[in-house]
């Protein structure tokens, strides 16, 4: 469903490391609401739901909200480094346009409510 690369799965796991609770959950999700109509969420969870499903990457567990699903398959999260800083990115197959500004998307089944930039 969706791929984890080294870089990502190694910067989450150092982020987990300064959570109190490291048996949380990292929730990838879609949320309506950005320039394009939809965007992204990743962040930590400490409670799964029961509409959720789990899966394992580099011994980490994600979660999946059952409505976001058909929209990140086939996603990969990356961590990139850069002279400004680092920051994840993913990379959507099902994206079928982004905004200038790199925060939001549109696929061509869900478009969300698009807003102003």
């Amino acid at each position: 469903m969706i791929t984890v690369t080294e870089q990502a799965g190694l910067k989450i796991k150092e982020m987990l490391e300064n959570e109190e609770d490291q048996n949380v959950y990292v929730r990838l999700g879609v949320k309506g609401g950005g320039c394009s109509g939809l965007s992204y969420g990743l962040g930590f969870d400490p409670e799964k739901n029961e509409n959720d499903t789990e899966l394992e990457f580099q011994n980490i567990k994600f979660l999946i909200d059952i409505e976001s699903a058909p929209i990140l398959k086939g996603v990969v999260i990356d961590f990139k480094e850069s002279l400004l800083g680092g920051g994840f990115t993913i990379e959507n197959p099902n994206a079928i346009a982004s905004c200038g500004c790199g925060s939001s998307f549109r696929t061509a089944s869900n478009a969300g409510t698009p807003e102003e930039c």
